[in-house]
């Protein structure tokens, strides 16, 4: 049986244990609600971001093409980085064919000034980017669609997301052996979107910088 005085110290330990799972708890509903889920076959939220070049750019506005792939990206991440050119070539390879690639810079400037609009701008004029580069300033766009790495892809048919993830599996395009992104981009041109196989892969890169 515990003496009054071992009981009177551990009431100061009880009270802080407690105080402890209460900021885990509240931590895991903030991050669950920045990375929310949207799984493979979901309706795709619609967006109106400032592009670069200071026009508004929708999700509608793509309405005709076969297939949108909104990737959530940016300037900092060395991750980011290095898809740049492996992403500018993918539209210009599949633009001809109705796809319209869409690069969305989800990151608070304030933590990561790179990622400013101002060098988001200096890194689309650089790089010489074929595709809209978007600023979602609020992250909305990024909660709606449960991103949390940059970069992360996002295959968008119609109105339904049918495939996000990485946009293949290594950092190093020579070392590349599985183009999830690509697969599953022949396979909706071959109008066979349901063949798409993993429908989600684990994006990696740098987290989200949420406000």
């Amino acid at each position: 049986m515990m003496s009054r005085k071992t009981i009177q110290l551990m009431k100061p330990l009880a009270a802080l244990a407690a105080v402890i799972l209460v900021g885990l708890m509240l931590a895991a509903k903030i991050t669950s609600a920045q990375t929310g889920s949207l799984a493979p076959g979901a309706g795709a939220p619609g967006f109106s971001l400032k592009n670069v070049d200071g026009n508004m750019v929708s999700l509608n506005d793509f309405t005709g093409k076969k297939a949108v792939v909104a990737v959530f990206s940016c300037n900092h991440c060395p991750y980011a980085q290095s898809y740049q050119n492996r992403l500018i070539s993918l539209q210009k390879e599949y633009g001809p064919q109705g796809v319209q690639f869409v690069l969305i810079n989800p990151n608070d400037a304030k933590k990561q000034p790179q990622d400013s609009y101002a060098n988001m701008q200096i890194r689309a004029k650089e790089k010489g980017y074929p595709f809209p580069y978007l600023q979602d300033e609020s992250q909305q766009v990024a909660k709606a669609y449960g991103a949390s790495r940059t970069p992360e892809a996002f295959l968008i048919v119609g109105s339904r997301v049918v495939y996000r993830g990485r946009i293949d599996d290594n950092t190093e395009e020579n070392q590349v052996k599985q183009r999830d992104l690509k697969n599953a981009l022949d396979l909706v041109l071959a109008s066979t979107p349901e063949k798409i196989d993993p429908k989600q892969t684990k994006a990696f890169g740098c987290t989200i910088k949420w406000r």
